[in-house]
């Protein structure tokens, strides 16, 4: 059993902000797969399918984004879920808007969500997808830039990665991290010319 969870803030305010992006990539994929997400009664909204016979879960924290673990946290630990096998989807504005990096584990890098959780977890240890969501603020502006909305000339590259990030989960559902990042990498190399498709790797 594997789970994808995707970070955000809860409520109409933060819809389609870039800080959402965990939140928008889950909701297309619960789409194309036609499920739906339903209310648990710890802090979080969940919806499960298979794929290739591979049972898993989307997962949206509602506790806000700075409180993320707590619902991670609470999800794992009913169901007995390694924390090898979660990924963890969040944004990222230290990457150009709709680029991709994975990571099998680490630090925070800076992001209030992934720092809640590692710090509930008390580890590391998990996959994540970064999306970038581009850094184009001025300085002392990162809070009001994420929690903005993208822009129109961003929506085409946007939308590509969010296409490519739901490749990415499939891969993850049915294989785990490794098949993951062979597709991602083969993926590179097929698209090293196509700016607008860039994705970058980092183990």
């Amino acid at each position: 059993m594997r789970a994808v969870i995707g970070l955000g803030n809860p409520g109409k305010k933060y819809e389609s902000t870039r800080h959402n992006i965990g939140f928008i990539i889950l909701d297309e994929l619960a789409a194309k797969y036609k499920i739906t997400f339903k209310s648990s009664k710890k802090d979080y909204l969940y919806s499960e399918g298979s794929l290739l016979s591979s049972d898993f879960f989307l997962i949206k924290p509602t506790t806000y984004m700075n409180l993320s673990g707590i619902a991670v946290m609470d999800f794992i630990s009913y169901y007995q879920i390694d924390v090898k096998d979660i990924l963890v989807i969040v944004d990222d504005v230290n990457l150009e808007s709709g680029k991709i990096r994975l990571r099998q584990s680490g630090s925070d890098g800076g992001h209030n969500g992934l720092k809640s959780i590692i710090y509930y977890l008390e580890n590391d240890n998990f996959p994540r997808l970064r999306f970038g969501v581009g850094n184009k603020f001025e300085k002392g502006r990162l809070a009001g830039y994420v929690l903005d909305k993208f822009s129109g000339d961003e929506i085409k590259v946007i939308n590509e990665g969010i296409n490519f990030s739901i490749d990415l989960i499939f891969h993850f559902i049915t294989g785990g991290y490794k098949s993951m990042l062979d597709y991602f990498s083969k993926q590179k190399k097929l698209k090293t010319d196509d700016q607008n498709n860039s994705v970058e790797e980092l183990n």
